[in-house]
């Protein structure tokens, strides 16, 4: 008898309509009658709204100009923007010292690249050089006053500037602070534990907008007559304190996160509670916090427009305020645009940011 050993068959492929895009349409859009139906009408907005909209920034708005009258279509009038845009990005700065403001963000982009580019060497000396040594220059170059470099007062501090200074101090502050907290309020020791209760439930408990008026105007009422503290520096505190008692949560939460045997792991191995908590608790707890970390830091750069209660100038303000003028009557909406895509920009890039770094830490533990 003879035995005809065949081959198996070879696979045959997918259908068309499960691969590629064909298939992920039908996946993600149309898998079932209700997700057909929202797709649908998500496709109709697009067409009604999208095409009109970009008419309107791009192809039918005004470009160049120096005056109102260069706007003659139907279309933004983004001359207003051009010609006022060094008053959005430095308030009321002297422009003969602009490089100053340029020269320090440019030193602190420089740095943070450095600390954030994988291949770069030196980045302990780096992080050093930019905790302690960063903040001296770039107050002698904001401020002046040394170097034959002129005093500019901070009530001229204005615009994207005051934004993005109001905003990197408040993270670069009430990160460390935060930690502080979340570690106090989880000690063992009851002053400190309830010190850090008290402030946190304090501080969280009272809007953002009642400490700027509380720094502003009740604040003075009760330091010496001869002392005066500078209004800038009376909000960054209390911005600094409000975003440390929510930052201080977020990473509780990292350390009630990890497991109580790691911490007995660290003392069987006769480490110190500051070691323990420094070398394998704290690394653990704030890689699993990073998106509260990332959600809090877009909070507080978006909070910083509520600063105009108290007389500060930041982006939004001085937009506002380029509204009053005679010449430019009728343009709120190309200011407001403008705004709009300055800050979506930048807390897009924190919270992609944040993305990759979540991948690269591999945040999440995923299988």
């Amino acid at each position: 008898m003879t035995v005809h050993i065949t081959s198996p068959s070879p696979s045959l492929p997918p259908p068309a309509s499960s691969v590629g895009a064909v298939g992920w349409m039908r996946q993600n859009l149309f898998s079932s009658p209700l997700n057909s139906i929202f797709t649908l009408a998500g496709f109709y907005l697009i067409y009604s709204l999208l095409p009109p909209a970009i008419n309107w920034a791009i192809f039918q708005a005004d470009w160049v100009g120096t005056t109102k009258e260069a706007c003659t279509s139907d279309g933004a009038c983004w001359v207003f923007v051009g010609v006022r845009l060094n008053q959005f990005l430095f308030g009321f700065y002297p422009p003969s010292e602009y490089w100053r403001v340029v020269v320090a963000f440019s030193l602190i982009g420089a740095l943070v690249a450095w600390l954030l580019i994988d291949r770069l060497p030196k980045k302990g000396l780096v992080g050093l050089f930019t905790i302690f040594c960063y903040p001296i220059i770039a107050y002698y170059l904001f401020y002046g006053g040394a170097f034959g470099l002129p005093v500019v007062e901070t009530y001229k501090w204005g615009g994207l500037m005051l934004t993005l200074i109001l905003a990197t101090t408040g993270m670069f502050f009430s990160f460390p602070i935060g930690i502080i907290l979340a570690l106090g309020r989880r000690s063992s020791m009851p002053i400190a534990k309830s010190m850090s209760v008290v402030f946190i439930e304090f501080w969280r408990g009272v809007p953002l907008i009642t400490v700027l008026f509380m720094s502003s105007v009740m604040l003075p009422m009760f330091i010496p007559e001869n002392m005066q503290i500078d209004k800038l520096l009376r909000a960054m505190i209390g911005i600094i304190f409000f975003q440390s008692a929510y930052m201080a949560e977020v990473v509780r939460g990292g350390l009630q996160a990890i497991p109580r045997g790691q911490l007995e792991a660290a003392e069987a191995l006769g480490l110190s509670y500051w070691k323990s908590m420094f070398f394998i608790i704290l690394p653990q707890a704030l890689k699993m916090v990073i998106p509260g970390i990332v959600n809090t830091f877009i909070a507080l750069f978006k909070d910083t427009t509520l600063v105009l209660i108290i007389g500060l100038f930041d982006l939004l303000a001085v937009v506002q305020a380029a509204f009053a003028d005679p010449k430019w009557l009728g343009f709120s909406v190309e200011g407001y645009v403008f705004v709009a895509s300055v800050y979506w920009v930048s807390c897009f890039s924190m919270s992609r940011y944040s993305q990759h770094l979540e991948k690269k830490l591999h945040t999440g533990h995923a299988r």
